[in-house]
């Protein structure tokens, strides 16, 4: 007797799971799944952001949230067809919950599900109005005096955080806080970005001028509009910074430039934030109901204390504020770290003709961007993933449906064979004395972004630089004072400086919520970023998803929101769910919200 072909085959299951869960029996539900499973859901059961991992871990969500949420109409997407490759069954499907339209992705293994994703699509009777519910627009027919377009909108900005008070303030305008803008512009939700910049985009103009994106274009698109056809593969900052200008006027944001945020409180009587900032010299008190941190990862600068600094004579200040080479032509610079930021910069002053030093005092992960585009992110993230049908939202939920415990698993191989093509790149790596790593389990730049956002650098030129001796390299020593006119090593060694940029990376967004609510709120919300690995900089326990990002929070309204291009794009979709749902007042029962382990 032949095989069911795979669609006829996941229609069963799916079947035979939709009918378990409509009658409420947990147990046949859970047994249709394998022992070790697991079920990632963005929002649609749990209210969070959760991945639920082996039957116990699902069983006691589905006794949480089944009756909350009443799924129902589990079936194959439609256009889609299932797929089998060796045993493994998967496919692409759609369902509902009593409040919500749901999409997904599966994977089954022997008749059982090895892995669930369930994400949610749109709030039933709060849809964007798109495709055929477009908004019309022009205004047919005829009245006296009827506003235009341009003077509805002038009026909505100048009333927009004085006579009324936004439901949503998000504190920062950059990628992060764009994206959830324009999410939450769509649903409805009456939202004021303040951002300390005075433009959109300035948060990339004012990097050192060499900045490039190192991500592909194919991963860095903004929702509702892609990049055209044409744009670079790798942008540089200040196209970048153009284009989040312009996406934030036509998409119609709430943006006030030259704005910073001074203070905030919540009032748990009232269910509503006072957040003064400073605008045009004047203090101004919002009262929003829910608070947004889209301050971003890359925002808080790890600034160190060295014995000494106070005395430097030179020009010494963090790489988030260096402002590019010009200045320091025909003097010798000191890079302190050997991450992305250090590599750029040191790139950027040997190019002026500096004489530059990159101190390297730990282990860096390195991956040639070629061989990172073609091995790592291809299948998912180019021109020739488009063609064959992997769209970057496909893409997004591809690469979202591998669970966090297994993923590194995936990546071991893909950095394996980078390891082995670019084999000579990495002998003159380490014959200049280059201290390389793989990550803590062989794992590569991905799951070392994902841990603790840090220790790689995606090779452009500048490796090649210091293989040749360009850029000067002091590896396996820490600095122990700063003098007036060098750097003195941990192993004697001084080296003359005119300029110190500290390459030293950033601290936790929850930093952020210390400065501007208390560090009581900083304390109780607890680190953000990192999957409590128990791998370097990011501590155990394991938590299986990014520590406080785009979820509810142990402080009540209060949310974190950052993250690549990427995850700006993707995550703003769960996040302006959730808060759009809180704001018509639906019930939003959270299940597993975040524990605190470590503070910051």
């Amino acid at each position: 007797m032949l095989d069911k072909a795979p669609n006829k085959k996941l229609s069963d299951l799916l079947d035979k799971f939709g009918g378990a869960l409509a009658a409420g029996d947990i147990d046949a539900a859970v047994d249709c799944f394998q022992e070790d499973c697991y079920w990632r859901d963005l929002v649609t059961f749990t209210w969070n952001i959760k991945t639920m991992e082996g039957r116990d871990q699902v069983r006691d969500m589905l006794k949480s949230q089944l009756s909350l949420t009443k799924p129902s109409n589990w079936s194959i997407a439609e256009g889609e067809d299932a797929t089998e490759n060796e045993g493994l069954l998967e496919g692409w499907i759609s369902f509902e919950t009593e409040g919500a339209r749901g999409f997904g992705q599966i994977r089954v293994r022997d008749g059982k599900i090895w892995t669930l994703l369930t994400t949610m699509v749109e709030l039933k009777g709060f849809e964007e109005p798109a495709g055929f519910d477009r908004p019309l627009g022009a205004k047919h027919g005829a009245g006296r005096n009827r506003p235009t377009w341009k003077e509805e909108r002038e009026k909505e900005q100048a009333e927009l955080g004085f006579s009324k008070q936004p439901y949503c303030l998000i504190i920062g305008g950059g990628q992060g806080g764009i994206a959830l803008g324009a999410r939450l512009r769509q649903l409805g939700v009456p939202t004021l970005i303040v951002e300390k910049n005075e433009r959109p985009g300035d948060s990339w103009r004012k990097r050192y001028k060499s900045l490039c994106l190192h991500d592909p274009v194919w991963y860095d698109h903004l929702p509702y509009i892609d990049f055209p056809k044409n744009w670079p593969i790798f942008s540089p900052k200040d196209k970048i910074g153009d284009w989040l200008e312009m996406y934030t006027k036509v998409m119609e944001l709430n943006y006030w430039g030259s704005t910073e945020a001074k203070s905030a409180s919540y009032d748990e009587k009232k269910k509503e934030w006072t957040v003064t900032v400073r605008r045009d010299g004047k203090d101004i008190v919002l009262k929003p109901k829910q608070l947004i941190l889209a301050t971003g990862m890359s925002a808080k600068p790890n600034m160190p204390k060295i014995k000494g600094m106070e005395n430097f004579k030179g020009d010494q200040h963090h790489s988030s504020k260096h402002p590019g080479p010009d200045a320091y032509v025909g003097k010798k610079a000191v890079v302190i770290g050997s991450n992305n930021s250090a590599h750029d910069i040191c790139a950027a002053l040997w190019e002026a003709g500096i004489d530059v030093t990159m101190v390297q005092r730990s282990s860096t992960h390195i991956v040639r961007s070629d061989t990172l585009m073609d091995v790592g992110l291809s299948a998912l993230y180019s021109e020739k993933a488009v063609r064959s049908g992997i769209t970057t939202a496909k893409a997004d939920l591809i690469f979202a449906s591998l669970p966090y415990k297994i993923l590194h698993q995936f990546q071991i191989p893909l950095y394996a064979e980078m390891k082995k093509r670019d084999a000579t790149f990495y002998d003159g790596l380490e014959k200049a004395g280059f201290m390389l790593d793989w990550g803590d389990d062989e794992s590569g730049l991905f799951m070392k972004y994902l841990r603790r956002g840090s220790g790689y650098y995606i090779d452009i030129g500048a490796s090649q630089l210091i293989i040749d001796g360009e850029i000067k390299l002091k590896s396996g020593v820490d600095v122990k004072e700063i003098r007036e006119r060098s750097v003195l090593l941990s192993d004697g060694t001084e080296l003359p400086a005119d300029l110190i940029v500290y390459a030293t990376g950033y601290g936790s967004m929850n930093g952020w919520a210390a400065d501007l609510i208390s560090r009581e709120v900083a304390d109780k919300v607890g680190k953000c970023w990192g999957l409590g690995s128990n791998t370097t900089k990011d501590p155990g326990p394991w938590e299986g998803e990014q520590r406080n990002m785009w979820k509810p929070t142990q402080q009540e309204a209060l949310w974190f929101h950052g993250g690549n291009l990427h995850q700006s794009r993707h995550y703003s979709q769960f996040l302006s769910l959730q808060l759009k749902a809180r704001m018509e007042g639906l019930p939003t029962p959270v299940y597993g919200l975040q524990e605190v382990h470590h503070k910051g």
